[in-house]
């Protein structure tokens, strides 16, 4: 938790992001630099002027520019621009370019499923399933497409780690799909080992955007979709209701 002196109002993390650093169910505690028992407090609950202000109608563009964590848009491009120079269909561009949107501005855990949500009214029904299932599939190699576990992950989780039954599942599943090889692609051309020097720009990727996701004349957030709120949340992550 923590004060924002700019509008003397009070940030407070959710139960959410605060679960894991202390244990949930603990009581709200209030800061003794809020004052005394018994004084107002005044919770934030508009623009964090710590963040960029969001446009009032926020584009997909909106967010990967002033919301998305820059390391994790530098591996989406990265993921998009080996799919492009691979000559591979815009729409599996795309899913390259979303494929950890969750983790660049929303959530690690359940990335894939939560990404799949984000977008799933505004992209073709392909893009969204591909984008849910390669959660599962990166955990399993696929010699004959060309896909072998990454190092990397025996480096993060361990040689001795296995997936969960439900990612086991999922990874049945999607195997059985006729969208598997849709799905497979994002972990082909996934960049696991990041290159920080590489060169790459969202702008290359402006018109396949723009061609293949439904942007709401509204705005993210405030199209009154099934996943407006989830956009709202990532325009206001401290609002305290």
């Amino acid at each position: 938790m923590s004060q924002n002196p700019a509008l003397d109002r009070k940030v407070v993390k959710s139960v959410l992001f605060d679960s894991g650093e202390r244990d949930p169910r603990l009581p709200f505690q209030r800061q003794a630099e809020w004052g005394p028992p018994g004084s107002p407090i005044t919770f934030l609950m508009g623009d964090d002027p710590r963040l960029p202000t969001m446009p009032a109608r926020p584009t997909l563009i909106d967010f990967f520019r002033l919301r998305f964590s820059a390391s994790t848009v530098h591996h989406l491009l990265q993921s998009a621009t080996h799919a492009l120079t691979a000559g591979l269909p815009e729409k599996i561009v795309l899913a390259c370019l979303l494929h950890d949107i969750a983790v660049a501005g929303f959530i690690r855990g359940d990335h894939g499923y939560w990404g799949a949500q984000l977008i799933e009214p505004y992209v073709d029904p392909e893009v969204a399933w591909a984008i849910r299932y390669h959660q599962a599939l990166r955990f399993f190699p696929d010699a004959e497409a060309g896909y072998a576990y990454p190092q990397t992950y025996v480096g993060w989780f361990g040689a001795d780690y296995k997936p969960d039954a439900y990612i086991e599942a999922a990874y049945r599943e999607a195997r059985a799909h006729k969208w598997y090889a849709t799905a497979r692609l994002i972990t082909i051309h996934d960049i696991y080992s990041q290159d920080k020097e590489a060169k790459v720009s969202l702008d290359a990727f402006v018109d396949i955007i723009g061609r293949n996701f439904r942007q709401p004349a509204e705005g993210l957030g405030f199209d009154a979709s099934p996943v407006a709120h989830m956009w709202r949340t990532m325009i206001w992550p401290t609002r305290f209701l």
